[in-house]
């Protein structure tokens, strides 16, 4: 029988194969049969391997079960599962030879088609019923489980890298076992996600529609939102994970004062902790609509405080607002004058907590902002499809910033280069950031046209615009936007470049004395 060598390789001796489409699995059974593998497959798949000239037994042998019910039940069987589950100890193999059951060392599965009939939205329930499988996600789970001794293949694109492994290394090492453990019950996972997916949509009221996504550990945190967006809309709060070994764990927070967190709330949090998690130094984000509306860092939380409110007084007004450092006593008064919807910070000292007690509509949060070197994922909804993508976290790297004007910026002035770079990706596209040192000055996001975000910006700046640097999360496609920034008197501007009009961009920079860099890559956020 097959058992794991000192290196903790397995060598198949038996698999077991079993497949819907059992041609997928032909490169694998002729493989395992070239080095002597004894091939075993349920019914409908050992008739197809044997017509292309293989020597495959029928599970029948060992069940004395041709499919009852339709074959619905033909292979939930003590003596597959036995031979599947035993552990390869003296023990197990005694046991084994008690019970006359055949042990398996590799087991290779594909499910029924149900997510691919039922993304099609024309095959009949009944028929997407027949679909549910049962017996292959039993068998594959029963494989990975047994890993330390079992080979589990559920995806054909591992029958390669696994036939290389028998043929050059004489043997599927642990590590190999493992990986195709975890995709396994990812596989399994993601098919009784689909199913709930379907079932839940056919029931009214719809209460568990949420439930269904490609995400794995999607479960209530026990958190609760009054409504969504709008007071009637309904809503949840779920945790996640996401892609093996890449955590969507909701981030450690609680509420110290205030109502409720609401979706919007959570929106907020989620972009202004972004934000200031950026910086080393002591940082804030103003954010409004899940937008930044001013940032900056500084040697206190005080100074950056008041130069990321100054930012835009009149959008500051019903704020969430978020900073990288403990909030000292003296910082509290930055924020006279400011409706704050919401403030988050990694510690509130009890002090602190007193003086924003008289805010009686603030929400006081407590959350670390997020490790800036941590792999994080981000998901939306689109056309009934969810949407997963790595948060952008990439650094402008030294060599990146590309000078192509004339003109050259001062050291200061790249370091401001630097840091509106880092705050124009948390904006909404169209955006575009002024700065000045490690502050906004002007932010337009959210603009149907590159022009019309620098017009907003400068709006905004006001007299501020005067020597300040400009950030852009795309091209600009025509040469009005560098226009409007020269005009205004501003200094410097980053952008990715890439546009057909970047000759006659360059040209009005040069015109008007700016410093332009192109960065090579763009940081839209829709």
């Amino acid at each position: 029988m097959g058992r794991a060598s000192s290196d903790d390789r397995v060598i198949p001796h038996r698999a077991l194969l079993s497949a819907f489409d059992p041609m997928a699995f032909l490169p694998l059974a002729k493989g395992l049969a070239e080095k002597g593998v004894e091939l075993w497959a349920s019914s409908g798949t050992q008739k197809r391997l044997t017509a292309e000239g293989l020597t495959v037994r029928s599970t029948e042998e060992l069940t004395g079960i041709s499919g009852w019910f339709g074959h619905r039940v033909a292979t939930l069987h003590p003596a597959i599962f036995g031979g599947i589950l035993a552990p390869r100890t003296p023990e197990g193999d005694r046991e084994l030879k008690e019970r006359n059951v055949l042990p398996f060392d590799l087991v290779a599965v594909l499910f029924y088609p149900f997510e691919e009939e039922l993304a099609r939205g024309t095959t009949p329930s009944e028929t997407l019923v027949e679909r549910i499988d049962v017996g292959g996600p039993s068998l594959l789970r029963a494989a990975a489980k047994n890993h330390r001794w079992v080979v589990p293949i559920g995806d054909p694109t591992d029958v390669g890298p696994v036939l290389r492994e028998v043929n050059e290394e004489r043997g599927i090492s642990l590590w190999t076992r493992q990986r195709l453990a975890a995709k396994v019950f990812r596989r399994t996972a993601l098919h009784d996600i689909a199913i709930t997916s379907w079932l839940s949509s056919t029931i009214e009221p719809v209460t568990d529609h949420l439930l269904a996504s490609p995400f794995l550990g999607l479960a209530p945190t026990g958190e609760s939102l009054r409504y969504g967006e709008n007071p009637h809309q309904a809503s949840q709060v779920l945790g996640v994970s996401g892609p093996p070994g890449v955590p969507l764990q909701p981030w450690p927070l609680e509420v110290l004062k205030g109502e409720t967190l609401s979706y919007n709330n959570y929106l907020d949090l989620e972009r202004s902790l972004s934000l200031v998690s950026e910086f080393p130094l002591p940082s804030a984000a103003v954010v409004k609509h899940a937008t930044p509306c001013g940032a900056a860092s500084a040697a206190t939380v005080e100074e950056a405080l008041e130069k990321a409110l100054a930012t835009d007084p009149v959008a500051r007004y019903g704020c969430g607002l978020a900073i990288n450092v403990p909030l000292t006593v003296a910082a509290v008064d930055a924020l006279k004058g400011t409706f704050v919807d919401i403030l988050a910070g990694p510690e509130f000292s009890p002090e602190v907590q007193e003086r924003l007690s008289r805010r009686k509509k603030l929400k006081l949060v407590q959350v670390r902002p997020p490790d800036p070197k941590a792999p994080r994922w981000e998901a939306r909804t689109a056309t009934g499809r969810w949407l997963l993508q790595e948060v952008d976290q990439r650094v402008l790297a030294k060599g990146e910033l590309r000078p192509v004007t004339k003109a050259r910026a001062t050291p200061e002035e790249l370091c401001s280069t630097d840091f509106a770079w880092r705050v124009v990706r948390h904006a909404k596209s169209n955006a575009v950031v002024l700065s000045k040192g490690s502050s906004t000055v002007g932010i337009g996001s959210g603009q149907t046209s590159r022009v019309g975000a620098v017009r907003v910006a400068l709006e905004v700046a006001g007299e501020r615009a005067k020597g300040s640097i400009l950030a852009s999360d795309a091209y600009f496609p025509f040469p009005d936007g560098i226009e409007e920034a020269g005009k205004a008197g501003v200094r410097v501007i980053v952008q990715p470049g890439g546009s057909i009009r970047d000759e006659e961009v360059i040209a009005a920079a040069d015109r008007f004395g700016l410093a332009m860099y192109f960065t090579g890559w763009r940081v839209f956020r829709h």
